[in-house]
């Protein structure tokens, strides 16, 4: 019958994952600033920063952790 057919659906893809298919080298790059960039963080966050400092550090680390996930997929379906 009319929409009762089971269809494939596409996978889920980040424009950011659409942009770095192509460019093995830039994936690894940011890979390693997002890194870098986690660990100060962290530094930061170990040394003791003001309340509103601190809140703020502790979103940005999250950030910085999802878009590392999303990195070492792309970097790990090559």
């Amino acid at each position: 019958m009319f929409g009762l057919e089971k269809k494939d659906k596409p996978l889920f893809e980040f424009d950011l994952e659409k942009e770095l298919k192509g460019e093995p080298g830039k994936t690894k790059e940011l890979l390693k600033k997002t890194d870098e960039a986690i660990q100060e963080i962290k530094s930061k966050l170990r040394q003791g920063t003001e309340s509103e400092d601190f809140e703020s550090s502790g979103k940005l680390l999250h950030g910085y952790a999802a878009l590392q996930r999303v990195l070492t997929r792309i970097a790990n379906k090559k």
